[in-house]
């Protein structure tokens, strides 16, 4: 994939995760910050950082559970280690730092 097709890409997924979080009633703040870095904080005061990684071509996520790296396989962004899709974890990363069933809908 070139730059501009991983660009493009990884900042149409970043505005689909932010338009979920639009959806969900739980009580958090995320913004979207210049360079491609998605904040998202609970009410209990933890983070999952989500942000671009333009040199490896992936999308990075940093929750309580750790660091995950996806890549794209043509069809969806996927855990470079375990395979799972990226909105599925950041579903269940979401809901472990809720503390409630959280579902962010691609």
């Amino acid at each position: 994939m070139t730059e501009s097709e991983y660009t493009r890409l990884a900042d149409e997924t970043l505005g689909r995760i932010e338009h979920a979080l639009e959806a969900v009633d739980d009580d958090l703040d995320f913004e979207l910050a210049p360079g491609g870095i998605l904040e998202v904080e609970f009410e209990n005061g933890s983070k999952i950082i989500i942000n671009k990684q333009s040199a490896a071509q992936e999308i990075w996520v940093a929750a309580k559970r750790g660091g995950h790296h996806y890549r794209w396989d043509g069809a969806a962004w996927r855990d470079t280690r375990s395979g799972e899709e990226l909105f599925a974890a950041l579903s269940r990363f979401a809901s472990e730092q809720a503390g409630s069933d959280i579902r962010l809908q691609a």
